[in-house]
């Protein structure tokens, strides 16, 4: 009988992940240096990018690595069976990105070469982004769709392609004659790692908003230093995962706390901060135990509902059914018919109940590692 067994790779054999990793690391899009539209998802991490400020941190890319191969499988699947354009290479001299998909319209497609042109052209031109999600975050995909950070940096990839149009590279140079595009859509699709599911998002291509995305890059571009730069998200280490946890820079970004503590420490400087927080602290905690009491109103109120679909959610039922334990007899008779041991170690937790219900003094010991850390705020 086969039994699976955990066993560490030997000395002479190296992880699958040390390859996939120093491939990921020469990519193209982790080498270059002129800002990137894939970039602008903090500026402070953007201005360290402009500023070839070397990386502090390795963080764990499995993930991502898994991400980059499914992406790049279905771009190419989609390049060959559907005639898409694909990971194409838009530039000025701010700025650059790869777009991953571009859908012409007739009319464009209708001035390239004929074995250029796709499979069925879109109504309008399409400017599209490809996500890979796992389930964890699927349901904020579905209820919100792309973060404002997703939408930035397609925005930027659809105004190069209006202003520049293609760049002027090897292997797209009949694309960059065309000159500058009328792009009308831009598209989001994403796509469920862990279950295939499919979801897609989309707007008109507004000007307006690709302004404000061009503001945003010029401010990081204008900048003496990224320390002038705002952080765009919490910082590592908070119990609800934030791309600072998997930024090349977060140490560079979050410098000089005490060994232990919080790296959001940082941001506190005198008694008056200390007092603008507590009180931040009180109304979020005041705001949530609200907001709790009218969500358990509200389950009770629905406890009666048959699963189905209503409006914009799904209601689904899990649990109710007979619970189960061990048969402390039965398992001791299984024991003593196999000839193993039954074992005799004592119930602490049920000799403190009982020596503190009799009077008896529980003698402690110094236990390894630290008690929770917890914050008492009360009214002064």
């Amino acid at each position: 009988m086969y039994v699976s067994t955990t066993v560490m790779p030997p000395a002479d054999r190296m992880s699958i992940w040390t390859a996939a990793t120093a491939v990921d690391e020469r990519r193209p899009r982790s080498r270059h240096r002129k800002l990137g539209a894939s970039d602008t998802v903090c500026q402070r991490r953007a201005g360290y990018v402009v500023h070839q400020v070397p990386p502090t941190d390795k963080p764990d890319t499995r993930a991502a690595i898994l991400g980059t191969y499914i992406h790049e499988g279905l771009l190419q699947s989609a390049r060959s069976e559907f005639g898409w354009l694909v990971e194409r290479v838009v530039s000025d001299e701010r700025i650059r990105g790869h777009i991953d998909v571009v859908q012409l319209d007739e009319e464009t497609a209708s001035r390239l070469p004929k074995r250029h042109r796709p499979v069925e052209p879109a109504d309008v031109l399409t400017v599209e982004d490809v996500k890979t999600k796992s389930s964890r975050v699927w349901d904020r995909v579905l209820r919100y769709g792309p973060t404002d950070a997703e939408v930035r940096q397609v925005l930027l990839y659809a105004d190069l392609l209006r202003t520049t149009g293609f760049a002027d590279v090897p292997g797209q140079r009949y694309l960059h004659r065309i000159g500058p595009l009328n792009v009308g859509r831009i598209r989001f699709r994403f796509v469920c790692r862990d279950t295939g599911e499919e979801h897609v998002d989309e707007f008109p291509f507004d000007p307006w908003l690709a302004d404000q995305a061009r503001w945003w890059v010029d401010r990081v571009l204008e900048a003496d230093s990224p320390e002038e730069l705002r952080r765009d998200h919490d910082g590592p280490g908070l119990p609800t995962k934030t791309l600072c946890d998997f930024c090349p820079w977060a140490s560079a970004c979050w410098p000089g706390t005490a060994p232990g503590r919080p790296v959001q420490t940082m941001l506190v400087h005198d008694d008056q901060d200390r007092s603008q927080l507590l009180a931040a602290y009180v109304r979020d905690r005041e705001r949530i135990s609200a907001a709790r009491k009218r969500q358990e109103v509200r389950r009770a109120m629905l406890d009666d509902s048959p699963a189905g679909v209503y409006g914009k959610n799904r209601l689904a039922w899990t649990g109710g059914n007979d619970a189960q334990e061990p048969d402390v007899q039965a398992l001791i008779d299984k024991f003593d018919e196999a000839e193993l041991a039954v074992p005799m170690v004592p119930d602490v937790t049920r000799m403190v109940a009982t020596a503190r219900r009799g009077g008896v003094a529980v003698p402690m010991r110094r236990a390894m590692g630290k008690t929770p850390r917890a914050i008492s705020v009360t009214r002064t």
